[in-house]
C-alpha cells in the first residue's frame, strides 16, 4: 500500500476522503476532482482494512470504472484492486442476475440484447401483427418501454394503468401494451434481457427475494455511487435497498451537470439525497483544475439563473484566461466557415494540435456544415455520436454467431445466422420456422432441434440444410467450451465460413468490412490478454458480455490521429479540451424551443450550456446565425438568452472591437448582448435602473444603413463583411424580402434585407 497518496488531496478533497463512515454526499464542480475523491476513497478503505470484495463502487462507464481501478491499484496494489466490485450499474447487476437467474426463470448464460436487438423485435412484433411502422414506429415504442421499466412498470402493471393507455390512444397507438407484452414474452422465451432489464429485473430480485437482499445487504459493507445526479428512479432503489442496513453510502456528483433526464435520470435523487440521510455529512469540491478563470466565473454566473440547485461556489486558481469570444454569422454555413478559419488559424498561429479543438452543438443534424467546411479546409476532424464500431453489420453479424454458441434461443441472432454465409435458407423458410415457433410457444432454435417432427412443412433440401447448421452450431458450442475468447472467436469465424466470405470481396466497402472484422480479431485479443492478466473471466461468453454493457462513450468510433473533434454537449460530459466552440447559440435551438414553456425542462438546458462551457480548458467560442435553414427555409434566429446572462466582464466580440475599435467600443459600453437588438450593438447599462436595457437607435455606434425598402435591383451596395456588391435580384414581401447580391469578393450571397444592414453606395 502507497503510504503517502492522501498527500496528494486538497482540504476538502481530504475531508471527503477520510469521513469514510456513515451517508456521505460529495458535490463536486466541473474539473473539482470528484474521480480522484472516489478512488482515493476507495484506497483509504482498503488501507483501513476492509476486504476489496465488500466494497461496491457504482460507475456509469467502463472506462471510467477501468481508470478508477488502475489508480487504486497503483496505490494498493493489483492483487487488492482486482478482487473490487467495481463497474457500471449494468455490469454490476448483470453479474448478480447471473448468480441468481434461476430465481427470475432465466439461464445464467441469458444473453443481454442491445438497442439495434430491441428495435428488430420490437419490429418483427409490428409486423406480425400487421400494424403499420409509420404510426407504430419502433424507436418510439422501444422508448416508450424503456421509459416504463426505468420507473419500474412491468407489462402487466402498464396494461393496468389507465393514463398510460390513454395516452397511446391519443397517440394513435392503443396496442403499445400489447407490444410490450409480447415483447416481453420473447424477451423470456429467448433467454434475453436488454439493458433495461438489467435494472427492472434486480429490483424485482431484491424485492421478491427478502434473502437475495439481505445476501447482497450482508456482502457490502460499502457502497460508493460516481455521477449520482445521472441515477434513474431504478438504479436509486437498488442502491437505496443495499445501504439500508449499514449506511456506509458515499455518493459523488453535480446537480449542475444533470442532463439526462430523456434517459430517465432524476435530478431529484441528488437534490433530495438528505430526505432519504438526514445525518448524511456534505463536502463541497469547489476549485476547478481545469478551465481559466474566466471561464470558471462566467460557468458560475450562468448556473446561478437555475433555482433547482445545491448552492456552491466555484473557483479556479488558474490563469485569467482570455474572455470568451462572441461570434456572430450572417448565416449557419457562414457560420461554418468562421469556426473552421479560427480553428486553422489559431492552430498555426499558436502552433497547437488538431485535437487541442472541439466544436459542439445541441443536435446532430448540426454536424453537418461543420463537416463540410473543414472538409474544405483539409482539415482532419472525428465525429462523435455516428454508427459505433459495434453496431456495424458486419460486426453485428459475427457476434450473432458468438451469441448462439452461447445462448441458442436468442432469437434475433438467430435471424441473423440462419442465413449468413449464404447456405440457401431463404426468408420464407424462416417465416415458417417462427410462425411455427409462435404457434408452439417455443423458440426457433427448439423447432430446428426436431426438424424431422416438421417434415410436412418443408421439403428434404431444406431440412438437410437446417440440420446442417443446427449441428455445426452445437459442434462449436462443444469444440469451443475450454478455449478462451480468441480461440473460440477464431474457430467459429473460419470454420463457418465467415473468414472465407470477407477474403472474397475487393470493393472498397467490402475490403472496409473485412478489416472491421480484423479489427474486431485484435479487440477479442486485446479482451482475452487483459482478462488473463487481471485474473478475470476471459471466455467468450464474457466477452459478450463485456461487449453488450459497452457505454455511449466505450463504443465511440474514435479514429485514431490528430483530429478536430466534433460531438453534441450531451457526447461531451466528461471530456476536455483546451479550445471549445459552443455553435448555434440561438434561441430556435439552444436552449430546445420544446423547453421554452417548462421551466425544468429550460433550467436542464441551461445545465448543459453549463457543462458545454465547462468543457474549455483555455478558451471558449459561442457562435451563432442571424438567418438559419430550418425545414428548407431561411429562418430568421434570434441570439439565445443563455447569451444575454453571461456577465459583460467576461465575453468579448472580436468582430465589433476590429469593426470599430477597441477604446471606442469599450469605453463606456456593457458587453452583453441586449435582447432586442440582434446584431453586434452593445446595450447600455440604465444608470435610473441599474439593468440591462436595449439600446436605442441614437444610442447605438453606428445607424448609417440604408433602408431596405428603398433597395432596388442593379444598386451598389455595401456590406460590412462581404465588402461592394451589386444587386441582382429581389424577392418576396416585408418583413421577408430577400436580395440576392453578387459580391466582389465574397461571390454571391442571399440575405434577408431586414437583417443584410446594406448601405447603397451612389454612383
Amino acid at each position: 500500500m502507497k503510504a503517502d497518496f492522501l498527500k496528494e488531496l486538497n482540504e476538502a478533497q481530504l475531508e471527503a476522503v477520510i469521513n469514510s463512515e456513515g451517508p456521505a454526499l460529495v458535490i463536486s464542480g466541473a474539473g473539482a476532482g470528484k474521480t480522484r475523491v472516489l478512488t482515493y476513497r476507495i484506497a483509504y478503505l482498503l488501507q483501513k482494512g476492509i476486504k476489496p470484495y465488500r466494497i461496491l463502487a457504482l460507475t456509469f462507464t467502463n472506462k471510467a470504472a477501468g481508470e478508477m481501478k488502475n489508480r487504486i491499484a497503483g496505490i494498493a496494489g493489483f492483487d487488492t484492486a482486482k478482487y473490487l466490485w467495481m463497474g457500471t450499474f449494468h455490469s454490476i447487476f448483470a453479474r448478480i442476475l447471473r448468480n441468481e437467474s434461476d430465481k427470475l426463470g432465466y439461464k445464467s448464460s441469458f444473453t443481454i440484447y442491445d438497442a439495434t436487438d430491441s428495435k428488430s423485435l420490437i419490429r418483427s412484433i409490428i409486423k406480425e401483427m400487421g400494424l403499420g411502422d409509420d404510426v407504430y414506429k419502433p424507436g418510439v415504442i422501444a422508448s416508450r418501454i424503456s421509459a416504463a421499466k426505468n420507473n419500474l412498470i412491468t407489462a402487466a402493471m402498464y396494461e393496468s394503468r389507465p393514463e398510460l393507455t390513454e395516452y397511446d390512444r391519443a397517440v394513435r397507438m392503443p396496442r403499445l401494451a400489447e407490444i410490450y407484452k409480447i415483447y416481453t414474452t420473447r424477451c423470456f422465451k429467448a433467454n434475453a434481457m436488454d439493458f433495461d432489464d438489467l435494472l427492472l429485473n434486480t429490483n424485482i430480485l431484491l424485492s421478491s427475494f427478502p434473502e437475495v437482499l439481505e445476501k447482497y445487504r450482508k456482502k457490502f459493507d460499502y457502497i460508493l455511487v460516481d455521477e449520482y445526479q445521472d441515477t434513474n428512479y431504478a438504479q436509486y432503489l437498488i442502491v437505496k435497498k443495499l445501504s439500508e442496513v449499514h449506511r456506509n453510502i458515499c455518493v459523488v456528483g453535480d446537480d449542475a451537470q444533470s442532463i439526462y433526464s430523456f434517459r430517465g435520470a432524476r435530478i431529484e435523487n441528488i437534490l433530495e439525497f438528505r430526505n432519504d440521510y438526514p445525518d448524511a455529512k456534505i463536502f463541497k469540491l469547489e476549485q476547478n483544475y481545469r478551465s481559466t478563470q474566466t471561464i470558471v466565473n462566467a460557468a458560475n454566473v450562468i448556473i446561478a439563473n437555475n433555482r433547482g440547485q445545491i448552492q456552491k461556489t466555484v473557483f479556479s486558481e488558474n490563469e485569467a484566461g482570455e474572455k470568451i469570444r462572441i461570434l456572430q454569422a450572417m448565416t449557419d454555413t457562414e457560420e461554418g466557415f468562421m469556426v473552421a478559419s479560427d480553428i486553422f488559424d489559431r492552430k498555426y498561429s499558436y502552433r497547437l494540435n488538431w485535437n487541442d479543438f472541439a466544436i459542439l452543438y445541441r443536435t446532430n443534424a448540426q454536424s453537418r456544415i461543420f463537416e463540410e467546411t473543414l472538409r474544405k479546409k483539409n482539415i482532419p476532424y472525428r465525429i462523435y455520436g455516428g454508427l459505433s464500431f459495434y453496431e456495424r453489420k458486419e460486426i453485428k453479424d459475427v457476434l450473432a454467431y458468438f451469441r448462439m454458441v452461447i445462448n441458442p434461443q436468442d432469437e434475433e441472432a438467430f435471424r441473423r445466422t440462419i442465413n449468413y454465409p449464404r447456405r440457401g435458407i431463404g426468408d420464407t423458410t424462416v417465416k415458417k420456422l417462427t410462425e411455427i415457433a409462435s404457434m408452439l410457444g417455443d423458440t426457433s432454435w427448439n423447432v430446428i432441434s426436431r426438424i424431422e417432427d416438421f417434415s410436412t412443412h418443408f421439403n428434404s433440401s431444406t431440412i438437410k440444410k437446417l440440420r446442417d447448421y443446427a449441428e455445426m452450431l452445437t459442434g462449436f458450442a462443444v469444440a469451443t467450451e475450454d478455449m478462451d475468447a480468441y480461440q473460440a472467436a477464431k474457430e467459429i469465424t473460419t470454420a463457418s465460413g465467415i473468414v472465407r466470405e470477407l477474403h472474397e470481396g475487393d470493393t472498397p466497402e467490402e475490403i472496409s468490412r473485412l478489416e472491421n472484422f480484423e479489427e474486431l480479431m485484435n479487440s477479442i485479443k486485446e479482451f482475452t490478454e487483459a482478462a488473463k492478466t487481471n485474473g478475470e473471466p476471459y471466455s467468450l461468453g464474457a466477452y459478450l458480455q463485456n461487449v453488450a454493457l459497452l457505454t455511449d462513450q466505450d463504443t465511440e468510433d474514435r479514429k485514431g490521429g490528430d483530429r478536430v473533434t466534433l460531438m453534441t454537449m450531451h457526447m461531451a460530459k466528461g471530456l476536455e479540451f483546451s479550445h471549445v466552440y459552443i455553435t448555434g447559440m440561438e434561441d430556435s435551438i439552444f436552449p430546445s424551443p420544446m423547453s421554452s414553456d417548462n421551466p425544468k425542462e429550460l433550467e436542464e438546458e441551461r445545465r448543459l450550456f453549463y457543462v458545454g462551457l465547462t468543457r474549455a480548458k483555455k478558451m471558449a467560442t459561442l457562435t451563432y446565425a442571424l438567418n438559419r435553414y430550418m425545414y428548407g427555409n431561411l429562418e430568421y434566429s434570434k441570439p439565445s438568452r443563455f447569451l444575454r446572462e453571461i456577465d459583460p466582464s467576461y465575453i468579448e466580440f472580436p468582430q465589433l472591437a476590429s469593426r470599430f475599435g477597441n477604446n471606442r467600443y469599450n469605453d463606456g459600453h456593457d458587453n452583453r448582448l441586449s435582447e432586442d437588438n440582434n446584431n453586434y450593438q452593445p446595450a447600455l447599462k440604465s444608470k435610473k435602473y441599474g439593468r440591462i436595457i436595449p439600446a436605442t437607435k441614437d444610442e447605438t455606434v453606428e445607424n448609417n444603413f440604408t433602408p431596405s425598402s428603398v433597395l432596388t435591383e442593379g444598386d451598389i451596395v455595401a456590406h460590412d463583411r462581404f465588402g461592394r456588391g451589386t444587386i441582382m435580384e429581389i424577392t418576396g414581401e416585408p418583413p421577408d424580402t430577400t436580395a440576392i447580391v453578387d459580391f466582389e469578393e465574397s461571390g454571391r450571397k442571399k440575405l434577408l434585407l431586414r437583417f443584410a444592414r446594406l448601405k447603397k453606395i451612389e454612383q
